[in-house]
Parts: structure tokens; sequence; C-alpha cells
């Protein structure tokens, strides 16, 4: 069983939803993300998505792409990032790691060498936004030789047609991206989730992950009285930001800062549904 598989079989005998938070590595140095990154299952963090940079980010908003900026500035490379997560592995060995981002490094890096070496280095899962179901013969004989996850993503348009045709070769949970449009503009409402995730339900058994436009710990505790997961990216995000100096560099209080934000977000989750 994959760790993705195993953290969500967990959580399900626990009767409890999942938080993913989200770091862009490199943002804005690799000291800070690292950091970061090891003190977040302490924080709360069930799952963790770390946030392959990239020059055309098409599907993240404004917060996400001056994240990726700040990475690129700091010299970030895919390489480097699979070395984090090698850094992790040491420290940690249960904590399932999802790296999301775009083809285009991917192809750089080389598709099979990227999955053995992501696979090696303890990644657990990846999101790869712009790789259409249409072109997913690019990447997925390489990461299903490597025991990596394919994680695809459903949008409000996908329709039932559709929906089988995306999830088909996909595994370890469903990304629903809960609004159309990029990345920390708005929010689903309820009403939304409650029709949105049944109808997701029915075409699969994977657990389901919602994101883009979760913010606070009201918002993750809904989306878990509905899904199997709340994805948080850009308001940790902005926290990160509003902390730097003028110049863009960490100040000191900043990893204590986002971690609290964490803390809060798993507070909201693990109450969740004992509310209901």
């Amino acid at each position: 069983m994959s760790r993705i598989a195993a953290r969500f079989a967990a959580l399900r005998k626990e009767g409890r939803g999942a938080l993913i938070p989200f770091i862009e590595a490199f943002d804005p140095d690799r000291d800070t993300s690292m950091a970061l990154l090891r003190g977040m299952p302490a924080a709360g963090a069930d799952l963790i998505e770390i946030g392959v940079p990239f020059t055309d980010p098409m599907a993240d908003g404004p917060t996400i792409q001056a994240a990726g900026r700040r990475a690129l500035k700091a010299g970030v490379k895919l390489a480097a990032i699979l070395e984090m997560v090698r850094e992790f592995r040491r420290e940690d060995d249960a904590t399932p790691i999802i790296l999301m981002g775009y083809l285009n490094p991917i192809l750089s890096f080389g598709v099979p060498r990227f999955c053995e070496a992501a696979a090696a280095g303890g990644v657990d899962g990846l999101i790869v936004v712009d790789l259409p179901p249409e072109e997913a013969d690019l990447l997925l004989p390489s990461a299903r030789a490597n025991g990596l996850d394919v994680i695809r993503l459903i949008a409000p348009t996908t329709d039932e047609q559709r929906l089988p045709y995306v999830l088909a070769g996909s595994s370890g949970f469903v990304y629903y991206v809960s609004i159309a449009g990029i990345t920390g503009t708005r929010t689903a409402s309820a009403e939304h989730l409650a029709q949105a995730i049944p109808r997701i339900r029915k075409a699969t058994s994977l657990p389901v992950a919602v994101g883009f436009g979760v913010r606070t710990p009201e918002q993750a505790a809904t989306v878990v009285r509905y899904a199997d997961a709340a994805v948080v990216a850009s308001a940790l995000i902005d926290t990160l930001a509003a902390s730097l100096a003028p110049a863009g560099k960490a100040e000191p209080d900043v990893v204590r800062k986002v971690l609290d934000q964490v803390r809060g977000l798993a507070a909201g989750v693990r109450e969740a549904r004992a509310k209901v």
C-alpha cells in the first residue's frame, strides 16, 4: 500500500478528514522551505504538496505566481526539489509527499529518469496541472513503473461523460478544483460542495481532496464535511509573503507564523466532523 493510500485509510478509521498544506519549493529560499516542510507534520499536516516553480504557471493565481518568481530567483531546480524530499525522508518516512507543477520541467528532466529519481527520493504522488488525459501516456507508464500515484484534477465544468475518462489511470486521490478559475481567488460554498462531491464519488472510489480557494479553518472544516481532504495553498503563501523583508528575505519568525497557521487549519479539520 502506498503512503497516500495508507494515510487515507488511517484517517477513515479515525473518522476525520485530512489537511494538505502546500509550500512552493525554495520560496523565498531553500532553508525556509525546508524548515516549513520539516515542521508541517508536527503542525498537523496529513499530506504535503510541494509546488514545483515554473516560468509559465497558467493555473496559478497572483500569490503562487509571486512565490514561483521568488523561488526561481533563488535558483530552484527540479533536482534540488528532489533532494529536499530525500532530506525530509531521513526524518519522516510516513507523511505522503506530492509534487504539484507543470509538464515542461518533467520533460526537460526526462520522464523515466524523473519518475525513477522521484520515487527513489521519497515522492509519493504527482499532480501535473497541464497534462490532459489525452496525453497521459507521456507520464503514466513511467509513474506506474516506479509506484508513483498520478493525481488528476477535476473541475466544476467536468461533465458526467468526461469524468470517467479523466479519472482513468488516476490513483492516490482525486483533486477537485472547486472553482472555475485560477488558484486563491474564490471559495466554493457548502451548497456547491454538497452537489459536486457526491457526483465525483459516483465515478471513483478514490478519496476526494478539495483545493483552489480554501483559506481559513472554517472553510477547511466545511470542505472535510463533504470531501476527504482540504488543500490550502495561497493563504499560507500570503502569510509567508507578508513576513518577508523588503528585499524578499525571510524574517526570523516567518516559519513560526506559517506553521501556526497550519495548526489552526488542522484544528478546524479535526473538529469538523465532531460538530456535525
